[in-house]
């Protein structure tokens, strides 16, 4: 199967209700390697990488997120292949 990375912007009412812990959930439980934050303008980032049916699972599961989200966008863009070990929150750098 092929291998692609997907970056991802979520908004909405996306933060304070667990969305970084189930994007995380969901991406380890998909195989999926890259990470997940939290941003200043209260979207959330994610970078995953994969299966390309992996990744379009999790793109299709950031529509929707944790029960207390209420997603109403989510940008997707082409990422280049990076090879993470696993697939982490990231905290501010």
């Amino acid at each position: 199967m092929p291998k692609v990375c997907k970056h991802f912007y979520v908004s909405g009412r996306v933060q304070n209700v667990f969305f970084r812990d189930s994007t995380r959930k969901k991406a380890q439980e998909l195989s999926l390697c890259g990470w997940v934050r939290n941003l200043a303008d209260r979207r959330v980032e994610v970078l995953a990488c994969g299966d390309e049916e992996n990744v379009k699972a999790l793109a299709k599961w950031l529509w929707q997120g944790p029960p207390a989200a209420k997603v109403t966008e989510v940008l997707e863009t082409d990422h280049e292949i990076i090879d993470h070990a696993e697939f982490s929150i990231k905290y501010d750098d």
